[in-house]
């Protein structure tokens, strides 16, 4: 007996509606392991979409283009961020010297973990070269944001040049970034971070 297309439409389950704040939540959270693990370029919306469980049109109703989910990636990645940053700080609540050292000693941990990937920050800026692009908009706030954070902390800390510190601290920790991806997590400049960030902290709070 030929099957007709209704026969057929019926033994081929369709996706399920999901509800906004459900299907946006699933979608982030599928967007978050892809774009991080595999990039975002070499990533497609239809494989988002298929890890995510949903159909096409809910992530259509959430984010207007493939874009806008990169952005609200990026955001509620600056959000895990900071919270883990703030996490590492708060073990030393009145003490800024070993907060900056604490900070370095769990990013050196995080950074030897087998399956770490960097910065997603760093990561999507190799991805999109134009600045103006609203995904380098997004890294250039985190970015901003922690360089005031590190010189806010540094000048707690008693630092002669607060700004100076923070900068080289900035740079200390987009190294660790690149040495996880060029040499591998755990390697040895990774393992050596939080040795010299102690080493400026000290020369610059002395």
């Amino acid at each position: 007996m030929t099957r007709t297309a209704t026969d057929k439409s019926a033994t081929t389950p369709a996706r399920a509606h999901t509800a906004g704040s459900e299907a946006q939540a699933q979608l982030l959270r599928a967007a978050s392991e892809l774009f991080y693990r595999e990039g975002v370029r070499a990533v497609g919306v239809d494989a988002v979409v298929e890890r995510a469980g949903v159909n096409k049109m809910s992530l259509y109703r959430q984010f207007s283009s493939k874009d806008d989910l990169v952005v609200a990636y990026l955001e509620q990645s600056d959000v895990r961020f900071f919270r883990r940053f703030e996490h590492s700080i708060a073990k030393h609540p009145g003490d800024p010297v070993r907060q900056l050292t604490q900070y370095f000693e769990d990013l050196c941990a995080r950074a030897s973990v087998e399956d770490y990937r960097g910065c997603p920050f760093v990561n999507v800026s190799a991805e999109f070269p134009d600045a103006s692009h609203p995904a380098r908009l997004v890294v250039s706030r985190n970015k901003a944001k922690l360089m005031a954070r590190l010189a806010e902390i540094a000048t707690q800390a008693g630092a002669d040049d607060p700004q100076a510190l923070a900068d080289a601290l900035a740079l200390l920790i987009e190294g660790v970034y690149a040495a996880s991806q060029t040499v591998g997590p755990g390697c040895g400049p990774i393992k050596a971070a939080p040795r010299v960030a102690a080493q400026l902290v000290a020369a610059a709070c002395a």
